[in-house]
């Protein structure tokens, strides 16, 4: 192996008092570099043969512990080494980024540290969204388990079962306690994939996330003329709500937080070009022709950087304070989402997310290819899309069925 460790003392190194440090000394592509072992001693306290701390080491109350501390961070040390060779990445890093993974390995990062930074990260990234989902689990595990240290080994089958019937406890659905197990589940796959946690130590393999079926969302093409009907003129408090509704219809059902961010400059060349805040991936749009009536009206008069829709205040650049508007005007949005239904005779539970679920829908029954919905929806998954499949009305499924006439 052109890779090794081995505990050294460093006696270019004298400290006041006398003593030089012990490192590991870390070898790689004929680089050498030192790990700091927080240790330092006399030089007369060396065995340099067999390198440990001699008996005579009066610094410490057992020698023999310090020294079996010592072996077992150079073994941790090796093993993360030949981990990387058996993954065949080792020979790709530099000495320095080597030294970085084997440090930030072997410290055990805890869960409630690695969460914290990804949470940090999504700051950064200006992922609202995902900041704080991922910060309300993290306040949900303290609330569990409050203690200041949390180590992904801890996170098993059995801490898990225990967790569940904390929340059930509390009154929490099976839908909301299987968002708060999905996020750990990502922070878990998120850890492996950084190499900060052992494919061993994930506790999903055997325990599965319950979910129940919600209620359908979608309604029929026919309620969605009633909407679209309905004489509201632009003073009217429902007017904006109104075409809410229908411009994420027509825009293959575009989330309310990917609406408030559209800007003028998003429309180019009869298309609409956007980045889903969701996942940052992009998306491209035609304008048809019923799509460019609803939107003439919010495009008068706006600049290139201009929001389209009145929902972001202009003046406000704090990524927080924006999200916070985002959510208070979609609540006002879906109770005013209340009123069109009484007014269209709909009895539906009207909400924002009905628009996105009723544009699947009756794609789904114009049997538009899958595979096109899921991109239309900007899903990553399939399985995601066929969830939409699922939910299709009995009465639809008994249509199909007739197709099985002889």
């Amino acid at each position: 192996m052109k890779t090794n460790i081995t505990l050294s003392l460093d006696t270019r190194r004298a400290k006041k008092d006398g003593t030089f440090p012990l490192i590991f000394r870390l070898s790689h592509q004929r680089k050498t570099t030192a790990i700091a072992s927080g240790y330092a001693i006399p030089s007369s306290d060396w065995n340099s043969s067999n390198r440990i701390v001699k008996k005579s080491y009066k610094g410490v109350t057992s020698v023999m512990r310090l020294n079996n501390l010592l072996s077992k961070k150079k073994t941790e040390y090796i093993d993360q080494i030949n981990i990387l060779e058996e993954k065949d990445k080792l020979n790709f890093l530099s000495i320095k980024e080597l030294k970085e993974h084997i440090l930030k390995t072997t410290s055990k990062i805890t869960f409630y540290e690695y969460t914290q930074s990804l949470i940090d990260e999504f700051t950064t990234a200006k992922r609202i969204g995902m900041k704080n989902n991922y910060s309300s689990v993290y306040r949900n595990i303290k609330r569990f388990h409050p203690y200041d240290y949390l180590r992904f080994e801890e996170i098993n089958h059995q801490f898990l079962k225990r967790f569940e019937i904390y929340h059930f406890n509390k009154g929490t659905s099976i839908n909301s306690l299987a968002m708060y197990l999905k996020t750990i589940r990502a922070i878990f796959n998120r850890a492996i994939k950084d190499d900060m946690v052992s494919r061993d130590a994930y506790p999903f393999e055997n325990y599965k996330i319950r979910m129940e079926p919600t209620a359908k969302r979608a309604i029929s093409r026919e309620k969605i003329k009633r909407i679209m009907e309905l004489e509201l003129t632009p003073s009217s408090s429902l007017f904006d709500a109104r075409n809410f509704f229908l411009l994420s219809y027509l825009m293959n059902g575009m989330s309310f937080i990917d609406m408030a961010y559209l800007r003028r400059e998003n429309i180019v060349d009869d298309r609409i070009r956007y980045k889903r805040q969701k996942t940052g991936k992009l998306y491209d749009l035609k304008l048809t022709q019923q799509l460019s009536l609803l939107l003439d009206f919010y495009l008068t008069d706006k600049k290139p950087t201009d929001y389209i829709f009145p929902i972001i205040n202009k003046e406000v650049v704090d990524i927080e304070r924006q999200y916070r508007d985002i959510k208070n005007v979609l609540n006002a949005y879906n109770k005013k989402l209340k009123e069109i239904a009484k007014l269209c005779k709909i009895e539906d539970h009207l909400t924002s997310y009905v628009s996105r679920h009723s544009m699947a829908t009756h794609l789904i029954l114009s049997e538009v290819p899958i595979n096109a919905l899921s991109k239309m929806l900007g899903h990553t998954k399939l399985t995601t899309t066929q969830i939409y499949i699922k939910e299709l009305p009995t009465n639809i499924l008994d249509d199909y069925q007739e197709l099985l006439k002889l």
